[in-house]
């Protein structure tokens, strides 16, 4: 098997549709399996995937568990040389799949990838090369983490050495939206870290692949859009919980090590 594509669904049935509709098409040259982990939705879209995309597998939990133990509960279970995930509101083009392989097949020093997103109107989203939103920027700033991140884009955009929409390059952060991994890779780096129960868990397993002496790549050689926006979360105490908590824990979990961390290719730097 090529390729595991792995879905968590959480009341998105109708842009769940129009994704898997898209993946059929771009998986038409591939071996590849889909599962789609069926998040406590009341959406209906069981029922939409039984009936019109039967070839794939669902996985149903009566509760929220999260994207994290989501993503590890099923990655057990793939059997493809790499692991696609992808969130439900993105379409891929007709060759995303076969460009984004054929990519990390001639690379062997890379353990994670991820490609040109743009909105509905065709808009660049620069998480793309990011791998980070604005707010999670603002918490390497202020934190002073973010001089250990230089791939990121943190700091100024103007920097020579970093490239553009259309520039492959390598990057610290791959964004979760559309994220292909190496699945011999998780064997040394683990999978997620659950206590990212729904924000940071890319962030910190991107970290982790870099810490394994793997690369994270940037490909803009083929694109997805992103419906973003679609399934926005509300502004709530779980919001703040789960977004803000997954800072800290990221925090906790590196910064007082930072120091003692050497990344492949960086030169090792002590916290201010």
């Amino acid at each position: 098997m090529k390729l595991s594509v792995v879905i968590v669904n959480h009341n998105t049935c109708e842009l769940l549709r129009h994704a898997l509709t898209a993946l059929v098409d771009a998986g038409k040259s591939i071996d590849y399996e889909v599962f789609i982990f069926y998040n406590a939705s009341s959406d209906g879209s069981v029922n939409m995937i039984e009936n019109e995309f039967p070839q794939f597998h669902i996985i149903a939990s009566q509760r929220d568990v999260g994207y994290a133990r989501a993503y590890n509960e099923v990655i057990n279970l793939a059997g493809g040389q790499y692991i696609l995930l992808v969130n439900p509101d993105i379409k891929c083009s007709k060759k995303t799949l076969e460009h984004a392989i054929d990519f990390m097949d001639m690379h062997a020093d890379s353990g994670g990838l991820g490609v040109r997103m743009i909105t509905q109107q065709g808009k660049f989203l620069p998480e793309s090369n990011r791998g980070l939103t604005q707010s999670w920027i603002s918490f390497f700033k202020l934190t002073g983490l973010a001089k250990f991140f230089p791939k990121s884009r943190i700091g100024d955009r103007n920097r020579k050495d970093w490239v553009e929409e259309f520039q492959t390059s390598e990057v610290d952060f791959i964004n979760g939206a559309f994220m292909l991994l190496r699945s011999a890779i998780l064997n040394e780096t683990g999978l997620f870290d659950e206590r990212f129960i729904t924000y940071g868990h890319d962030i910190d397993l991107s970290f982790r692949i870099r810490l394994a002496g793997y690369k994270n790549y940037y490909f803009p050689k083929t694109y997805v859009i992103n419906f973003k926006g679609s399934d926005a979360p509300e502004f709530n105490w779980q919001y703040i919980k789960h977004f803000y908590g997954a800072m800290i824990i990221f925090a906790m979990k590196y910064m007082f090590k930072m120091s003692e961390t050497k990344l492949q290719g960086e030169p090792q730097l002590p916290l201010a």
